[in-house]
């Protein structure tokens, strides 16, 4: 019950990855309705219902575009788990600001990038001209595409490729 299904806007936009019980909770509400099982049934006592892969909103959900959050993990996955400043590709990796919060820098995708522990014990409280480091690729914010907010769990639900390939 605790599969992951996707869950599709009335016009086949993808809205967000939801668990099997709030799938069947949304179709037996008739808010939703079922597009792609193929995962066997759910039995209970006097029913059964098809497992959800994907389902599709009944209505239209307005809401604003998506943003990527803002937070460690994301950083990590844009910058690839790489070190900006030496390349080192690494587990053990921190968070660098790339003008210093004490000096004006903000909290913000264009301040913040992936370092080693190494680099950023280096750099210090410093800019990166100032500690005579070049960073190896500008920092950016990601397009909230939908292979990149759901592109964890396409590796686990193939069926899901054709619905997300137009966003």
């Amino acid at each position: 019950m605790d599969q992951m299904v996707l869950v599709l806007n009335a016009n086949y936009e993808p809205l967000n990855v939801c668990t099997t019980r709030r799938a069947i909770g949304l179709m037996m509400s008739g808010k939703a309705e079922l597009l792609l099982d193929g995962r066997g049934v759910i039995r209970t006592a006097s029913l059964s219902f098809p497992r959800p892969s994907i389902v599709r909103m009944a209505y239209m959900v307005h809401r604003p575009r998506p943003r990527v959050k803002l937070t460690k993990r994301e950083i990590f996955r844009r910058d690839d788990f790489t070190c900006q400043y030496c390349g080192q590709h690494s587990a053990v990796l921190t968070i660098d600001h790339i003008i210093p919060r004490h000096r004006g820098g903000t909290h913000s995708w264009e301040n913040l990038v992936t370092a080693c522990p190494a680099c950023n014990r280096r750099k210090g409280g410093r800019t990166p001209q100032e500690a005579g480091m070049t960073l190896r690729r500008l920092p950016f914010e990601p397009s909230p595409s939908a292979e990149y907010l759901f592109g964890r769990v396409l590796e686990s639900h193939a069926e899901w490729v054709e619905y997300l390939a137009g966003w």
